[in-house]
């Protein structure tokens, strides 16, 4: 039978003053904790399972001794009851922390994602990208709202906001839109899962959103990069041949090579082996994410040899000021040329010619460096397709140096099978 400690009074307490613990009675377990310091506590000790814990019931003389008793019963009857109660302190400090974090305003939540999740993207223009739309069309909204009071209501405002062309943002500009409600639904399971806020989230597409707005397969433009037709790239080639500055040699290696302007505009000498006649693009360099090897063909290897190599540059198309060639630069030398086209462009050509060429479907894609559908095949193909790309991209290269007369489509053999 467990002792019961003599009742103390109001001024017994008083009097304690000597450091350690002392029951004072009227509850079983409840002591005045004296710490050598002088602080004093209020403390209750309860059997839980096989266990003795310690809960705090606060401070003396601030908790008086009738309330400590009365705290510690309504602790020891909880108990009782099957329940694992905290403190009261420690309910005090868990209701701030929640207090706070419900507090917490998107803008933040909308920082801390992109700290925690940006180490994955492949540059920094993507980061760029998160924030110019974000500030652009969800800040006005909900920037300092708390992230746990942001409901439906106001997903709805922002991707529904009047745009100047007329129409609302998910109707006018309906792929910007649709990245912005991607990312918000980001930013708000983040939130949930680090417990700044509770619920089903209210960016979510499937079986919600999905009920109030048009698909976007149905509003969205569809805009294609503008390209030349491939019975006009051999004319089109000679042109700019005759085009003097790094931007037209750049571009022009574009075109032989098949590659994206950020690949090119990027290209080092340490990527390129001159004599195995290819270039090897790291995985961080590539928008798959893998590594990419390109074969050069004579005519791009005749371009690769004529080019000067900068003293302290690594790159093979330096701009003026040292640095990579900007991503307008490109653009600049087919506006000069006046052809309705973007450097982009010229992969949909190449791909226009390699059906006309009725190469296999699949190591054309692995030509423009896309993932092949089959994983059986890619696997194999990782091996010796480039043996098969190279092949192609010569044939592409001898293309381009043989202009055709009258649309007359010039003959090559075919690629292996």
């Amino acid at each position: 039978m467990p002792k019961i400690s003599k009742q103390l009074s109001e001024r017994a307490v008083a009097a304690i003053k000597e450091t350690g613990r002392h029951a004072v009675g009227g509850v079983q377990g409840l002591h005045l904790q004296i710490r050598e310091a002088g602080a004093k506590a209020w403390m209750v000790r309860i059997k839980v399972g096989d266990d003795r814990r310690d809960f705090g019931l606060g401070s003396y003389p601030a908790v008086s001794l009738s309330q400590a008793r009365e705290k510690a019963r309504a602790l020891r009857e909880a108990v009782a009851r099957g329940e694992l109660p905290q403190s009261p302190t420690k309910q005090r400090k868990a209701a701030l922390i929640a207090k706070q974090a419900s507090a917490a305003p998107f803008a933040w939540c909308a920082a801390q994602y992109m700290a925690a999740k940006s180490v994955e993207w492949k540059n920094p223009k993507h980061r760029q990208q998160w924030v110019n739309t974000l500030e652009q069309y969800a800040f006005p909204f909900i920037e300092h709202m708390p992230v746990a009071d942001i409901k439906l209501q106001n997903i709805m405002q922002i991707l529904t906001q009047p745009q100047k062309e007329g129409g609302s943002l998910w109707e006018a500009k309906n792929e910007t839109a649709s990245r912005l409600r991607g990312r918000l639904e980001k930013v708000l399971d983040w939130a949930t899962v680090s417990q700044y806020r509770t619920g089903e989230n209210p960016a979510r597409w499937r079986g919600h959103l999905e009920q109030l707005l048009p698909a976007p397969s149905k509003v969205q433009k569809i805009e294609n990069h503008r390209a030349l037709p491939w019975a006009e790239l051999p004319a089109f080639m000679l042109r700019l041949k005759q085009s003097e500055g790094i931007a037209a040699r750049a571009l022009e290696l574009l075109i032989l090579t098949a590659a994206r302007s950020g690949e090119i505009r990027g290209m080092r000498w340490d990527e390129v082996d001159l004599q195995a006649k290819v270039w090897t693009l790291p995985a961080h360099r590539m928008k798959a994410g893998r590594v990419h090897r390109v074969p050069l063909s004579n005519a791009a290897m005749r371009l690769l040899q004529a080019m000067p190599r900068i003293d302290d540059s690594p790159l093979v198309f330096p701009s003026p000021r040292g640095g990579a060639l900007s991503d307008m630069s490109l653009t600049a030398v087919t506006r000069r040329m006046a052809v309705d086209c973007v450097p982009h462009g010229f992969r949909s050509s190449f791909r226009d010619w390699a059906g006309k060429m009725r190469f296999d479907p699949q190591i054309t894609e692995l030509c423009l460096s896309h993932k092949v559908k089959s994983e059986t095949v890619g696997a194999y193909w990782r091996e010796d397709a480039l043996e098969w790309r190279t092949d192609i991209m010569q044939q592409w290269a001898d293309y381009l140096d043989r202009p055709a007369k009258g649309g007359e489509v010039i003959a090559f053999k075919q690629a292996r099978a």
